[in-house]
């Protein structure tokens, strides 16, 4: 049987689940099993390049994560401004761009300096564009869009799904391709919503810190064998949405 071409989704986002199971099941704790699944995001970065994905946006830290107890919560802001610190060097030098989708206004003040820095530090890199999704959340997102119209004093016959658009956190990036989620969960866990109306979801039950290359390579695998209908008939031209 011949083997199916892989079609290269051009953008690709990770909901990436399962890090305080993984812990669970390694007898470590959830922060342990959060630095393993910050240090997986390394090698999917990597595995992104390898295979020519242009956009990568990744679910990190939700608006609801704040519920979570507060030991926890720091140590995942401790964690992000570890990554920056020690990565961002090799990131820049590989060619990624670093962006930010959220409210970057509510993260602690030398987080913020920080995450601004690397956005300022990669701003000309074209290889990888991705997204890191912190205190981010897809209805929140969606509110904070209407709060900028309004306050832009945009006329009601004046909104479009276009215009929508480009008042959302990810105005300069296409719609995602294809969404992954891993853990073997089948939630959309508020991720853009707004964004995912036509992209293709992926589920696995790989926990994020084994999901590696060849788990990538299984996704865009079954992408391929996908038809993209866009909510037209099959043999229909859809109209593209990343146009």
């Amino acid at each position: 049987m011949a083997e199916i071409p892989l079609k290269i989704p051009k953008h690709v986002a990770i909901i990436m689940d399962g890090n305080g199971r993984w812990a669970e099941a390694h007898g470590l704790s959830r922060f342990e099993g959060h630095q393993a699944g910050t240090e997986n995001l390394r090698r999917v970065i990597r595995a992104c390049v390898d295979f020519g994905i242009e956009f990568l946006t990744v679910y990190a830290f939700s608006t609801e994560n704040w519920g979570r107890p507060k030991d926890e919560v720091d140590g995942l802001m401790m964690l992000l401004e570890t990554t920056i610190d020690n990565e961002l060097e090799e990131l820049s030098a590989e060619g990624v761009q670093i962006r930010h989708i959220g409210r970057l206004e509510s993260m602690p003040p030398v987080l913020q300096h920080k995450v601004q820095h690397s956005i300022a530090t990669t701003k000309n890199n074209r290889r990888l564009i991705l997204n890191i999704a912190w205190n981010y959340g897809g209805r929140d997102e969606i509110v904070n869009a209407i709060q900028k119209m309004i306050a832009d004093k945009v006329e009601p016959g004046a909104v479009s799904e276009q215009l929508v658009s480009e008042y959302l956190y990810t105005r300069e990036s296409p719609d995602p391709d294809m969404i992954i989620r891993t853990s073997g969960e089948y939630r959309l866990s508020n991720f853009m919503i707004w964004q995912a109306a036509y992209s293709e979801w992926y589920f696995t039950p790989i926990l994020w810190p084994d999901f590696d290359k060849e788990e990538l390579r299984k996704a865009i695998v079954a992408y391929s064998q996908r038809e993209r209908r866009y909510g037209k008939l099959s043999g229909e031209s859809p109209v593209d949405a990343n146009a």
